[in-house]
């Protein structure tokens, strides 16, 4: 979604821009404003099935399983289902699992589910939206070449099916376990027939996970007769192990009859999915999981009472919090077993296992939200990713079922922890959780650690390390995404001096506040950005400030334009390497003014979402409107937080406008669509933007509230005239963690006018 030069010089003029309200009274039902779909479409790369709350089952549609808007299985587009698979990412840049996959049918057999351009072709279904609908905890969709009606919904780590058939003398499933998102290689498939309603099984993959188990317990209602499929042979037996297997179940059905599946899975072996089912789900009333599924999402989506008499905005706010739910995902069983990254099976009844941790996405946003609606639940989170340390031999950067995948760049676990630490939410092994983070910002050859394969292990201990220790900097010539790496680097290294002098470490603090200001070495004074540094000392040549070219440039996901702001723990000593306020703010403009084009053949498809060649689309960009309140322009901020929240958020699927990565695209909307925004996650400051409801109250673990309320809330009102917190005026552009945690009242009056005299006196 690209914007012009001239539409954001009235940006900087402070226009006004109309947008529509709906009139509609506000539903009593905050979940009714929840739509699953919403993602779906663009690059979204969400699914629309049906999940729990950190659920470890994702019952959701396949679409398609190749390329980059397969990553969550399902894409609006589409017009044919190929199955409903029980596991799914949300909103990834890089896709994988959808296992276990079943999908109904009548008539002629089929093993292979066929091409998109001929459903005809295999299994797959016809379908369209008129007869598809969504909302937290369940999907149905009419599978129109069957003419069955297709329920799934889901408890934390079951999937329920229901299946309506028309009258059929030939009807049936298909249980696939070859097929896959991103059509992983298969390590092993096993299929064994308990009883004419019980089968079991494993299915073993290696893609970006490298070693991943999905052990499954499906039990049916209704007996069937079966034929097991190896590499699309008939097996004879009841059991089948190898790479490529299958199971065609059939039966008779009458007409309108409901066939229902449970499908208990685990990372751990068949006992462990078996007693998940039974445990769970020890009957076959599917009204009842389903009501569950949706008490358990309002739980969470009542955490904040959002109001307002623009229903849209309601419909993206809850919809964005249904999304930060999602990840991290639950991965222990009930009997508090697990599987380790070393492939150990250990067992904490006190502990839930998490996985699936976006950690270079989610450290912005997503987890300082938790912060402060379920501190107790981060720091959850936290505890696990110090069992993957203890487990593994380092903390994640990206883990995925069990997996170290060294995806991205940092070590942005440190981040998450500190950031908690520093607001009071310290249930964690403190001293465990420094050594750890020291240990993720160090090269270190001779450590030990779990990796499957050399490209995970120099992932995981990159080289980037190596110079930034040896050399104080990261040669470009030497190592890819030189910038991005030594930018991020410095910005951990903050996290990690900030806690060091919390604990009294006062060595340790003084060396990584040196570290942190590293960033200083790659800001060419010429051109006026960061810039990849060479080993000889001078500057890559050529240079153009709007190139790209995806993983293999001086930046990651992104251009120097995007990537010079990206010192979040030192906005002062920025401006001061740029040369004061004044020009600070003209290259602030500039990034928002300048022409969105991009250089380069092969520019990163990350880079979306642009105003100018601002990218909101992607992470790097997310802190960089708020950066306004540090030079006195709070104004501008207000700006650019408002048109970011009416321009790049919908309640459509196309309504996310980059990858949603496991519930950052959301976080950045709740935040700010409440008035506020942390900039730098590990301090407890938080900038204020443009609150966009008529009154918000958070609901706080301690039993207090946090409220906004919003004077003169129009949509053409988007600056601030006035601003009190319990009623004193704020002195700045900024409240603290404690402020919320106190249950103080912020109260924002709004205005049409910009006030370019600074209200903060």
């Amino acid at each position: 979604m690209k914007i012009t030069n001239l539409l954001v010089l009235a940006l900087l003029c402070m226009g006004c821009q109309k947008y529509s309200t709906v009139g509609k009274e506000e539903l009593s039902d905050k979940l009714s404003y929840v739509d699953p779909f919403v993602g779906t479409g663009y690059h979204g790369h969400t699914f629309p099935g049906a999940t729990t709350p950190n659920g470890m089952v994702q019952l959701s549609p396949d679409t398609r399983f190749i390329g980059w808007d397969a990553c969550g299985g399902y894409h609006y587009s589409d017009s044919s289902i190929i199955g409903f698979s029980h596991t799914h990412l949300s909103g990834t840049g890089i896709g994988d699992l959808g296992d276990v996959l079943i999908m109904p049918f009548t008539g002629e057999v089929h093993t292979q589910y066929g091409d998109a351009e001929n459903p005809d072709s295999g299994y797959r279904s016809r379908f369209d939206h008129d007869n598809e609908s969504a909302e937290p905890g369940y999907y149905s969709v009419l599978l129109k070449d069957y003419k069955i009606k297709a329920e799934l919904t889901a408890s934390t780590r079951v999937g329920f099916h229901q299946y309506t058939y028309p009258a059929s003398d030939n009807a049936g499933m298909i249980l696939d376990l070859t097929t896959g998102i991103a059509n992983n290689k298969n390590l092993e498939n096993t299929i064994k027939i308990i009883s004419d309603t019980e089968i079991v099984g494993v299915k073993s993959t290696k893609g970006w996970a490298r070693k991943q188990h999905v052990y499954f317990y499906a039990k049916f209602n209704k007996p069937f007769r079966y034929t097991i499929y190896g590499n699309d042979k008939v097996v004879e037996g009841k059991t089948y192990t190898g790479k490529h297997g299958k199971a065609v179940l059939q039966f008779a059905t009458s007409e309108a009859e409901k066939v229902q599946v449970k499908v208990g899975i685990s990372s751990v072996d068949i006992d462990g999915a078996k007693n998940n089912l039974e445990k769970e789900i020890n009957h076959w009333d599917f009204a009842q999981v389903k009501t569950e599924a949706s008490g358990r999402w309002s739980e969470k989506i009542a955490l904040i009472d959002a109001n307002s008499k623009n229903e849209e905005n309601l419909k993206i706010f809850y919809s964005s919090m249904y999304h930060s739910f999602i990840a991290p995902m639950t991965f222990s069983d009930v009997d508090g077993r697990y599987r380790t990254i070393d492939q150990q099976i250990k067992k904490d009844t006190q502990n839930t296992a998490y996985t699936v941790f976006s950690l270079w996405d989610t450290f912005r946003g997503l987890h300082p939200l938790m912060t402060i609606i379920q501190p107790s639940q981060n720091q959850g989170y936290i505890r696990s990713l110090l069992k993957k340390y203890d487990e593994g031999g380092l903390l994640p950067k990206w883990e995925l079922m069990g997996n170290y995948t060294g995806t991205m760049i940092g070590y942005h676990a440190v981040p998450v922890i500190v950031d908690a630490y520093m607001k009071g939410a310290r249930d964690f092994d403190v001293e465990k959780a420094f050594q750890a983070m020291l240990e993720a910002s160090q090269y270190n050859e001779d450590k030990e650690f779990v990796a499957y394969d050399p490209v995970v292990k120099e992932k995981m201990m990159p080289m980037g390390k190596y110079y930034n220790q040896t050399l104080g900097y990261i040669p470009a010539d030497k190592e890819n995404e030189s910038v991005s790496k030594a930018l991020e680097y410095a910005y951990n290294d903050y996290c990690i001096a900030v806690m060091a002098k919390e604990l009294g470490k006062m060595e340790i603090h003084k060396k990584y506040m040196e570290r942190s200001k590293r960033y200083q070495k790659y800001y060419d004074p010429k051109t006026g950005f960061m810039r990849g540094k060479l080993s000889s000392g001078g500057w890559r040549e050529p240079f153009d400030p709007k190139f790209s070219q995806h993983r293999k440039d001086d930046y990651t996901e992104g251009n120097a334009y995007q990537w010079s702001w990206f010192v979040p723990h030192d906005v002062e000593g920025l401006k001061d390497l740029m040369g004061g306020e004044t020009y600070f703010e003209e290259k602030l403009d500039s990034l928002f003014t300048t022409s969105s084009q991009l250089a380069g053949e092969h520019a990163s498809a990350d880079i979306t979402g642009m105003v100018g060649q601002y990218a909101h689309g992607n992470e790097p960009s997310h802190h960089i409107a708020y950066m306004y309140n540090y030079i006195n322009e709070p104004h501008k901020t207000q700006y650019m937080a408002d048109y970011l929240l009416q321009n790049h958020y919908s309640a459509t699927p196309e309504g996310i406008i980059g990858n949603e990565d496991c519930g950052q695209m959301s976080a950045w909307y709740i935040l700010s669509s409440i008035g506020f925004y942390p900039v730098c996650p590990s301090e407890t400051t938080y900038a204020i933007g443009r609150p966009l409801f008529d009154s918000v109250s958070i609901q706080l673990e301690n039993g207090k509230n946090f409220t906004v309320k919003t004077i003169n809330n129009k949509i053409e009102n988007k600056y601030i005239k006035k601003i009190t917190l319990d009623g004193v005026d704020l002195k700045k552009p900024f409240i603290d963690h404690s402020d919320i945690m106190e249950g103080k009242t912020l109260e924002v009056t709004m205005t049409d006018e910009p006030m370019t005299e600074n209200i903060f006196m």
